[in-house]
């Protein structure tokens, strides 16, 4: 039984590394750029969250692969007044009804300065409390509220994938300094 779960979690990081990105932060600040072109083209709605956040990071290619057990993996950069500032890279491990693998984009908001410094300190998780919005699905209005000085936006790219799941996210950030 441990043989056939090891096996598993083989095959699901392995299919994580199909859709994640390489760590040439060269290309994933251009990913970024574009990710956030296209975040703005799905919804326009979306600069004014760019314009207010006091920091904000945009993971270009998240892949994710689901077997019940499901993970995910990214890398991004981060902003600080639309001013790049470092690289992040995000984690996500999630147990409950999934199977599937799929590739999307996503933006978290940092509002307040707790809700960066947090980040930047690499203090800064997910737990099931937080979701993510689909900004090619949200209603007209588009006035998504903050949870702890943070909003949450993602962006699908391809892949199929049912779950149900609960599960958090991690984040490791670096800074250019």
């Amino acid at each position: 039984m441990k043989t056939k779960g090891l096996l598993t979690m083989m095959i699901l990081f392995f299919s994580i590394s199909i859709f994640a990105q390489n760590a040439d932060d060269k290309k994933i600040i251009k990913d970024a750029e574009n990710a956030k072109a296209a975040f703005l083209e799905a919804n326009s709605n979306m600069q004014g969250y760019f314009d207010d956040a006091k920091a904000y990071a945009i993971f270009p290619n998240v892949g994710k692969g689901a077997i019940i057990i499901g993970a995910a993996s990214g890398n991004g950069a981060v902003y600080e007044r639309g001013v790049l500032v470092g690289m992040a890279n995000l984690k996500q491990l999630d147990i409950g009804a999934q199977i599937g693998g799929k590739a999307f984009s996503e933006v978290i908001f940092f509002k307040t300065d707790k809700a960066v410094q947090e980040f930047m300190d690499d203090d800064f998780s997910f737990g099931s409390n937080v979701s993510a919005v689909a900004v090619n699905q949200a209603p007209p209005s588009f006035n998504i509220t903050y949870t702890d000085g943070v909003a949450v936006f993602s962006l699908p790219k391809e892949g199929l994938m049912a779950e149900v799941s609960v599960g958090g996210q991690r984040f490791d950030f670096e800074d250019f300094d």
